[in-house]
C-alpha cells in the first residue's frame, strides 16, 4: 500500500481538518495540508478539532492498530480526498479508526457495514456542514463595523457557536435514532426491516428548468428554500419522512398510504395558494421498498417518479396498489357511486354514513417506460373529509 492509497486529512468524526477547498490537498500535495499556508484556516482547524496535526495517515493508521487499506477505506468513505505524506490527522482521527476497527473485530460490525457507517455520516455530516458555512456562518460573519474583516470576526463566533451547534446535532440525531429505531422493532419480520410496505411520493416543481433561465441566482435559490422548507415541514408535521431533496423535487415516505395521501394534497394545496410558487405535482405509489442508509429504492420508488411526470398540473397521482390501500382503510370509497349508496342506506337507518377523506377517480391506463402498463388514479380531496 503506498502513500497515496492513504485516506483525506480530516478527522475521522466528519469533521474539517485540513482546507477543504484547496486544490492541491485534492492533488495529494503534501505540502498543501502543513501548516503556514493558511494561518486562519489552521487556528479555525485546530479550534474545531480541539487538537493539532500529528500525524501522516500512514502514522495514524499505525497507531490505530488498523491497515493501511482499512483506514483508506474509512477515510475515503467519510468523503475526505487522499492527502499523500501530510502531517494533517489529530488524535480524534486515531481513536475515530481504532473504534471502527474495534467494533469489527468484536463482530458487532462487518467491514463492509462498517464503511457504510462511515460513508452514511460523511455524506450526511458533509451537507450540514456545508450548509451551516454557505448560509449561516456566512451572514453571521459579515463585518459589523466598516473597516473590520470577515477574518476578525470569524474565530470569536466559531468559538462561541461551537459547543451550542454540537450538543444540538447529537440532539436530534439521538431523536431522529429513537424514531427510526421504534420504526424498525415494529417491523412484522425480520424480512421487513429492510424490504418495507411503504407510500412513498413524489413532489416536483412544474416547470423549473424554465425557471432556472429567467430568475437570477439569489432569487433562484430563495425559491428552492422556500419549497423545500415548506415541503420539510408539511412532510414531518403530518407523520412523514423526508427521504432527500433535489432543488425541485422532493422524496418522502410514509407508513400507511392515508397519511402519504394527507401530505400530497396538502403540498399541492399550499403551493398553490402561494402565487411566488410555481405549479405542483405528485405522483405516490405503494408496495415493497428496499431502504439504504437513509434511501428507498425498487419498483414502487420508480413507479412514484414516473406518475409524478405525468401527473396534471396541481394534481396527485397514484398507483393501483396506493388506491387499493386507501379503500381497504376506509380513507377512499371504492368508487362515488358506492358512496352515495351507503349514504341512502345509512339515511334510511337513520345512522351517519361513512366519511371518507379521499376520493379516487380511475384514469387512462398507460405505458411507462420500463414498467409496462399502469393504471393510475387521480387522488382529491372529499368535501366531507376531515381535515
Amino acid at each position: 500500500m503506498t502513500v497515496d492509497d492513504t485516506g483525506s486529512g480530516a478527522g475521522a468524526d466528519g469533521r474539517v481538518d485540513h482546507p477543504p477547498h484547496s486544490a492541491s490537498a485534492e492533488r495529494g500535495d503534501p505540502q498543501a495540508t502543513e501548516p503556514g499556508d493558511d494561518p486562519l484556516a489552521l487556528r479555525l482547524e485546530q479550534l474545531i478539532l480541539g487538537a493539532e496535526r500529528r500525524y501522516t495517515p500512514f502514522q495514524a493508521a499505525r497507531s490505530a492498530g488498523v491497515s493501511m487499506e482499512l483506514a483508506s477505506r474509512f477515510w475515503r468513505a467519510m468523503g475526505f480526498a487522499d492527502i499523500g505524506q501530510a502531517k494533517a490527522l489529530t488524535e480524534a482521527d486515531v481513536l475515530a479508526l481504532r473504534r471502527l476497527a474495534g467494533l469489527v473485530e468484536a463482530g458487532l460490525l462487518s467491514e463492509a457495514m462498517a464503511v457504510q457507517v462511515a460513508r452514511s455520516t460523511g455524506q450526511t455530516t458533509a451537507r450540514l456542514a456545508e450548509w451551516q458555512i454557505d448560509s449561516f456562518l456566512e451572514g453571521l460573519t459579515e463585518p459589523p463595523e466598516p473597516g473590520m474583516t470577515r477574518t476578525e470576526v470569524t474565530y470569536p463566533i466559531v468559538e462561541l457557536l461551537l459547543p451550542e451547534l454540537e450538543e444540538f446535532l447529537v440532539y436530534v440525531w439521538r431523536r431522529q435514532l429513537a424514531a427510526s429505531a421504534g420504526r424498525v422493532v415494529q417491523a412484522a419480520d425480520d424480512e421487513e426491516m429492510v424490504d418495507r410496505r411503504l407510500a412513498v411520493g413524489f413532489a416536483d416543481l412544474v416547470g423549473f428548468t424554465r425557471l432556472t433561465r429567467r430568475m437570477e441566482e439569489e432569487e433562484l435559490g430563495e425559491l428552492v428554500e422556500a419549497f423545500e422548507t415548506t415541503a420539510a415541514d408539511l412532510v414531518a408535521a403530518r407523520g412523514g419522512r423526508l427521504i432527500k431533496t433535489l432543488g425541485d423535487e422532493v422524496l418522502y415516505a410514509a407508513d400507511d398510504a392515508g397519511t402519504a395521501a394527507d401530505i400530497a394534497l396538502r403540498l399541492v394545496e399550499t403551493m398553490s395558494n402561494d402565487e411566488t410558487m410555481p405549479e405542483l405535482r405528485v405522483g405516490m405509489a405503494f408496495g415493497t421498498v428496499t431502504t439504504r442508509m437513509g434511501d428507498v429504492f425498487g419498483t414502487t420508488v420508480n413507479l412514484a417518479s414516473r406518475l409524478t411526470s405525468i401527473a396534471p398540473r396541481d394534481a396527485v397521482l397514484v398507483d393501483s396498489a396506493f388506491a387499493e390501500e386507501v379503500i381497504r382503510t376506509g380513507d377512499a370509497p371504492a368508487s362515488e357511486a358506492e358512496a352515495a349508496e351507503e349514504a341512502v342506506a345509512a339515511e334510511k337507518e337513520g345512522k351517519e354514513p361513512p366519511v371518507y377523506r379521499f376520493a379516487l377517480q380511475p384514469m387512462w391506463q398507460r405505458p411507462v417506460r420500463g414498467l409496462g402498463v399502469v393504471e393510475p388514479w387521480l387522488l382529491t380531496r372529499r368535501d366531507d373529509g376531515a381535515r
